[in-house]
């Protein structure tokens, strides 16, 4: 007995109708039907559209459907990625191979929304981790601005090479230690002539101390000094209080 596939369409559409509720819109009843239903995540609303997922699959029956398979397109897609019809259209293959003989159209929506959806998950989670990736590449900038370049014995010694340089101190510092006066310690450290300069003058002093002149008129009187060394020699500290 051969199979009425005409009947078979028939219902399946009436079917389908029903089950989504006036979203299904028949394009065409002939030579064969014709029909789009529409598809999308949960996050997708036409009034935020930059969120979540859609488009509508469009199914056209073939002379032998469901021995056949359905030609199936997709059209208005919203934010899918470049290669998303293609993957989408490639899944519902494998599903129309797996259903043949049996009518397939509500497997078909099913498998098509459960993709998106997976898709869907996807793309937040990675959204996510460009999110907490960027968070902490600005915590790390943070970071590095509050504990700033930590500083070496080394990286110290060359920047303060670096600084003198740049602002003339070593310029400076060299000219004001060429132009500073030293100090007599200084010379007598630096000039090995000095070390017996005092023993010279003593010892010139000493060969002309023959010819020193004296005045001895500055003696004259030095015989009418009273010294009573006996005095001297008898005073006892605090005697003259006791004597009071």
């Amino acid at each position: 007995m051969s199979r009425n596939y005409k009947e078979d369409q028939t219902n399946e559409v009436e079917a389908l109708d029903s089950i989504y509720c006036g979203e299904m819109e028949i394009l065409a009843t002939e030579p064969h039907h014709k029909f789009q239903i529409p598809i999308a995540t949960e996050e997708y609303s036409s009034e935020e559209p930059e969120k979540g997922l859609s488009c509508k699959l469009v199914f056209t029956y073939t002379a032998t459907y469901p021995d056949g398979a359905p030609v199936v397109e997709i059209e208005e897609p919203e934010n899918f990625e470049h290669t998303f019809e293609t993957r989408l259209l490639e899944h519902l293959q494998k599903t129309i191979e797996e259903n043949l003989g049996m009518e397939m159209i509500f497997s078909l929506v099913s498998s098509a929304q459960e993709w998106l959806n997976e898709r869907w998950d996807e793309h937040k989670f990675h959204q996510e981790e460009l999110r907490e990736q960027k968070l902490r590449e600005v915590e790390e900038e943070e970071r590095k601005k509050f504990e700033g370049t930590r500083v070496t014995v080394e990286s110290f010694l060359t920047w303060k090479l670096e600084f003198e340089d740049s602002t003339g101190i070593a310029a400076k510092r060299e000219k004001n230690n060429v132009s500073k006066k030293q100090t007599g310690r200084e010379l007598f450290m630096c000039d090995t002539t000095l070390n017996d300069s005092d023993i010279k003058f003593l010892l010139e002093a000493g060969e002309n101390i023959e010819n020193v002149k004296i005045d001895e008129t500055l003696f004259q009187d030095i015989g009418e000094l009273d010294l009573d060394e006996d005095d001297d020699e008898d005073w006892v500290p605090g005697a003259d209080d006791d004597d009071d």
